[in-house]
This record gives structure tokens, C-alpha cells and sequence, in this order.
């Protein structure tokens, strides 16, 4: 469905098995960022920027501010640098679209991206299901399976540090919440497609609403992006337990861990500003 993202080969999965402490099996990745890839770092850049606003948009957007181009993506429409909840913001906002980008990269899955655009306040997380994506057996909407997959994700983020959180439990214990969530999220990425008139998208998620003669498979997900100085899969082993979640039979965990991560996020909202 979509083009893997710009940074799709620094993603590497791990050959060291981890488990939880119930035996559910977790994937983990590690993200090697190559600083010295400008043309991969700028498209990635791209990319990132037009989850919150489309190039093609910026200037009609700003018209009437008097700011720049970066100005306005700086201070309107990213989450904060350092004031109020806009690191946290950031941080969320980062590791729901890579795992995003990951579901799309490594796992053959759709993930529409409606999240981020029509933001209220940019210094808050939107509310709902972190991440939907979708998976069809055969072609499409038009030829429904009872092997076409939904999964939801929730992601926790832990970009610094030198304590590590037990973050992949977070997420496994907000994960169980989704089942109650999935219809609304749904409702609301069928909308803003059809509102960007993708008349195609809006279809393929109208197939896993409710109503339906042949049903799908629902899977749930729970991931953690970690700075690498946190990482330890020991700890996540040890304080990640998934005993009695209602959708054990089909549960997908992920960890994505990178160095310095929480820098190299700041770096790059600065370069999807500078650059647009």
C-alpha cells in the first residue's frame, strides 16, 4: 500500500530472543541512524513534517502570520522543544509513527496517517488508538477475507535517560483498553479520508467496521521505543507480563531502540522546519 519509509534499511532486527515473563515472544529492532546520510535524513524529514501539515499547504496555512515557513511549523503546529508537555508530545508523537513506518517497513501492514493534522493543541498527544493498521488477504476492500488482519497499537516512549521504565508493560496494559476503542478510531480515520477525498482509503477502512458478513482477524499491539542507554532486554523480560490480556492468542510486542534518540528526535523536527 505504502512506500517504505526513507529510513527503512537502518531498521534491523534483532537475532537475540526475547521473551516476557509469561513466554510471549517480543521483536525487537534497532534503529542505526546514519547521521551522515543527508538525502536519507531530509527525506525522512519530509515525510515526518507532512504527518502535521502537507508541503502543498504550508503557505496558505501561514499566510496571515508573518512567519516563515519554519517559523510557522516551529511555532504553531510542532509540539514544543521544552515548554509545557511538548517533549513528551514529541516523544509520543515520534515512536506512534515509527511504529507506524514499522508495521508498513517489516510487516506488510497499512497504516493510514490521518493523526496528526488537524490537531487542536500541538503540545498534546490526539486522542484514541495510537496506531491502526490494516492487512488484506486477497486485493482489497472489494474482496474481503476472513484473513485480513487489524491491529491496534499502543506505543510508549522512553527517549533518554539512564533508568529504564518498564514501558513495554505500559503499553501491554493500555493495549487492552483498545478493544473498547477500535470502532471510534475507525470512525474517525474514515473521515478524515473521505474528507481528503481518498474515497479508496475510506473504503478499505470501512471493511474492518462493524456490520460485517465475514469477519477479520483482530490483533492487538504493544510497543516500547527506548533510547539504546535504557535498553536491556533482561528488564523488559523480567517486568513485562502479559498473563490474562484479553487478546493473549493474538498479541504482537515490539521494541525499537536507538542511541541518543531523544537528540536525533529534536533534530529532526528542526531539519522538517528548516527544510520545508
Amino acid at each position: 500500500m505504502s512506500a517504505s519509509p526513507p529510513y527503512a534499511a537502518w531498521l534491523k532486527k534483532s537475532r537475540h530472543k526475547v521473551t516476557t515473563s509469561d513466554g510471549v515472544s517480543v521483536k525487537v529492532f534497532e534503529l542505526r541512524i546514519k547521521l551522515s546520510s543527508t538525502p536519507t535524513l531530509s527525506a525522512w524529514a519530509k515525510v515526518f513534517r507532512e504527518h502535521y501539515c502537507l508541503d502543498a499547504q504550508i503557505d496558505r496555512l501561514r499566510r496571515g502570520t508573518g512567519k516563515s515557513r519554519a517559523e510557522y511549523l516551529t511555532d504553531m503546529v510542532f509540539p514544543d522543544k521544552s515548554h509545557d508537555f511538548g517533549p513528551a508530545t514529541r516523544s509520543g508523537d515520534f515512536a506512534e509513527i515509527l511504529i507506524a513506518d514499522l508495521l508498513e517497513s517489516q510487516f506488510g501492514f497499512w497504516a493510514p496517517r490521518t493523526r496528526y493534522d488537524d490537531k487542536l493543541v500541538r503540545n498534546e498527544s490526539p486522542k484514541g488508538t495510537d496506531v491502526l493498521a490494516f492487512k488484506f488477504y486477497e486485493s482489497g476492500p472489494l474482496n474481503p477475507s476472513r484473513k485480513d488482519v487489524l491491529v491496534s497499537f499502543e506505543s510508549k516512549a522512553q527517549l533518554s535517560g539512564k533508568k529504564a521504565l518498564p514501558r513495554l508493560q505500559d503499553a501491554v496494559n493500555d493495549s487492552v483498553k483498545d478493544v473498547y476503542r477500535i470502532s471510534e478510531s475507525l470512525n474517525a480515520i474514515k473521515r478524515r479520508l473521505i474528507n481528503r477525498g481518498d474515497e479508496d482509503g475510506a473504503d478499505r477502512v470501512e471493511r474492518f467496521q462493524e456490520g460485517l458478513e465475514i469477519p477479520y482477524i483482530r490483533k492487538t499491539g504493544a510497543a516500547a521505543v527506548l533510547c539504546s542507554s535504557i535498553y536491556d532486554s533482561t528488564y523488559i523480560s523480567e517486568t513485562t507480563d502479559c498473563a490474562g490480556h484479553e487478546n493473549i492468542n493474538n498479541l504482537m510486542l515490539i521494541v525499537v531502540h536507538a542511541k541518543t534518540l531523544m537528540a536525533f528526535v529534536h533534530a529532526l523536527y528542526e531539519r522538517a522546519a528548516n527544510e520545508a
